[in-house]
Parts: C-alpha cells; sequence; structure tokens
C-alpha cells in the first residue's frame, strides 16, 4: 500500500487572510503532485495563537476544505479552533479525505508554557482531548504537533509521555507532525534544530514509523528551527526542503 504526501513549508502570521492563500498555494502544489494528503504547519489557518476570529477562522476553514476538495487532496490542516460542541479552543491537527470527509483532529497535549511554579503560556489557553489515529485512504495515521514529539524541556513543564510510541501501538503507521518552532538569530538554534532533528529520526525508528514534519516559515530570512520533510521507519530522512522560505516536498511512502 502506498499513500502519497505532501507538506508545505508556508509563512504562519496571524493574518487569516495571508495564511489560507498560502494554503491555496499548497494545495495547487499537492494537486500538481497528485498528493493523497498536504500536511500544513501548526497554526498554519488561525495563526499560532489562541487569540483569534472564531467566525473568521470558521469561515476561512470552509474555504480551504471546499479547495482541497475540488482538487482530491486529503488535509492534514495545522490550525487553532474553538470546538463548537463546547466552545473550548484547541491546538489541532484536523484530518480531511480527499473528498472532504472531515475524519476528526488530534489535539496538541503537551503544551508549551514557562517553567514557573504556576506555568504561564499556552498551557492555560487549549484543551487537550484524548489520543487517538485516523484512518486515510487504508492507512492507520496519527498526528503530533510540535512538542507532542519531543517535549523540549526549555519549551514546556509536562512529561515526555512519548506520544510517538503510543501511536504505534494504537496501529499508527505515519505520523504527520506539524510545527510552528521559535525562531532566533544566535548559536542556540544550532542546538534547537539538532534536537528537534535527532527526536524525529530517534523515535520514528524506535516507533518504526514514518513521519512527516513541516515547520512555519515566517520569518523568512531566520533559519527554521526543524527539518520540513519524511522520515523513514529505519530514522533515515527520504526527503526534504531547504530550511528557509516557503519550501514544498511531495513524497511517496510505501507501506510495504
Amino acid at each position: 500500500m502506498k499513500l502519497r504526501v505532501a507538506g508545505a513549508q508556508i509563512p504562519v502570521t496571524e493574518d487569516v487572510a495571508s495564511n489560507e492563500a498560502a494554503i491555496g498555494r499548497a494545495i495547487d502544489f499537492a494537486r500538481k503532485e497528485k498528493a493523497d494528503i498536504l500536511l500544513t504547519p501548526e497554526g498554519s489557518l488561525s495563526g499560532y495563537t489562541h487569540d483569534f476570529d472564531a467566525k473568521e477562522v470558521a469561515a476561512a476553514l470552509e474555504r480551504v476544505t471546499a479547495r482541497a476538495r475540488s482538487a482530491s487532496v486529503g488535509l492534514a490542516l495545522g490550525t487553532c479552533f474553538t470546538e463548537p460542541e463546547d466552545g473550548k479552543c484547541c491546538n489541532e491537527c484536523r484530518f480531511y479525505a480527499p473528498d472532504g470527509t472531515f475524519l476528526g483532529f488530534h489535539a496538541k497535549t503537551v503544551l508549551c508554557g514557562t517553567l514557573d511554579a504556576e506555568p504561564k503560556g499556552e498551557i492555560n489557553d487549549y484543551t487537550a482531548r484524548p489520543l487517538r489515529t485516523f484512518d486515510v485512504e487504508g492507512v492507520t495515521v496519527g498526528a503530533l504537533i510540535c512538542n507532542d514529539l519531543w517535549a523540549n524541556p526549555t519549551c514546556t513543564p509536562m512529561d515526555d509521555t512519548h506520544l510517538s510510541q503510543k501511536l504505534a501501538r494504537m496501529g499508527a503507521r505515519i505520523i504527520f507532525n506539524p510545527v510552528n518552532g521559535g525562531r532566533g538569530d544566535t548559536d542556540w538554534r544550532n542546538v534547537v534544530w539538532n534536537y528537534h532533528e535527532s527526536n524525529i529520526r530517534m523515535r520514528a525508528k524506535a516507533g518504526h514509523l514514518w513521519i512527516v514534519t513541516v515547520d512555519n516559515c515566517h520569518p523568512t530570512p531566520l533559519r527554521c528551527c526543524v527539518p520540513s520533510g519524511v522520515v523513514d521507519p529505519e530514522g533515515t530522512c527520504v526527503s526534504h526542503t531547504e530550511p528557509y522560505g516557503e519550501q514544498m516536498f511531495a513524497y511517496t511512502i510505501d507501506l510495504e
């Protein structure tokens, strides 16, 4: 069985219209590449914030999903979203089949926050949901958002519960990993890059998983903090982009 995946390393801002336009470019790329599913970065529609206009984001989501449906491209869409049934905000990876069917969402679980006795940050802004898998074109997949995968100890006070291993035990073959990494222009950025890359490769090998990752590329003059691309179950990077600016890739995952 094969699944053709596309990834979009695109700029994520708090301007929903600009984000929607970038996702539209990515959908067009995925259509040309005949991809089954497209992955976008964390918060790629709403912006990486809980302080967004819920009605504006919901309307943009309708347009984005309609565009993907007309292109016959599935989505692993990173966006923050206010869930209508309970009014709670989640940092999500939302899955849609190529025919537009909504398959559900993963909510970020290992939330960022300060290391104070009473942490501050997104740990107070978003609600988590139980870990789950999704069926995409007959393939069992999961999603982990940024710190869900590597629990960067400088960014979260929460424990590393090895969610990739849990998804592997739940039958996942592929993990989609939308990221919105921090930016910096010091030597520390190399430490962060190496930490993220090592975690992706080691956790792919440990769980015998394919991991597909994309990072936000805004602001574009600065290097991304995570390599966007595909890592195979041996921990080998089999597809990757340049680490600066808007970049896209497509790769056929052969699960046999």
